[in-house]
């Protein structure tokens, strides 16, 4: 009995935190802005466009957990790619194409202010070099500098 409510508390603490701020980390680019959540996920589908890129897909927990009686900071995924790029590197890996779209990641900070967060598509397609080869890593060079001006762009 005693160990059924220890799990029960624990689970319950661990659901009420919050993860907070995405760190830093090897593979990846995190740009802190001082845009508010909304403003900065509008301004990212808006710099994808400028870039030719486009937005795929969108999924985050926020508005679904609200419904729930829950509330967490603003949390959305955006899947950015495009055709082109998807032709390109289907032809040199099948298997690569899992990793499409590249996502960049929205997170709403305590104070209001939102991250922008995305692993670089050269981190994300590397565990294909072998297959797609130089010419893989190319395109994925040149998604890391589409991807950047996205970020460069959502930030002003």
């Amino acid at each position: 009995m005693f160990v059924k409510r220890l799990t029960a508390a624990l689970l319950l603490t661990a659901s009420a935190a919050t993860a907070g701020s995405i760190a830093p980390r090897d593979g990846w680019a995190v740009h802190e802005t001082s845009k508010p959540y909304g403003r900065l996920i509008d301004d990212v589908k808006t710099a994808a466009k400028a870039e030719g890129m486009g937005v795929v897909t969108q999924a985050g927990p926020t508005q679904a957990a609200a419904a729930r009686g829950i509330t967490i900071p603003g949390n959305r995924v955006i899947g950015i790619f495009n055709n082109d790029f998807a032709v390109k590197i289907l032809a040199l890996s099948t298997a690569a194409m899992i990793e499409a779209p590249v996502r960049m990641y929205v997170t709403e900070e305590e104070d209001g202010r939102a991250t922008l967060s995305y692993k670089l598509p050269s981190h994300v397609f590397a565990p294909y070099a072998e297959e797609g080869g130089a010419e893989l890593q190319a395109l994925a060079d040149q998604l890391d500098h589409r991807f950047a001006r996205i970020a460069e762009r959502a930030q002003k």
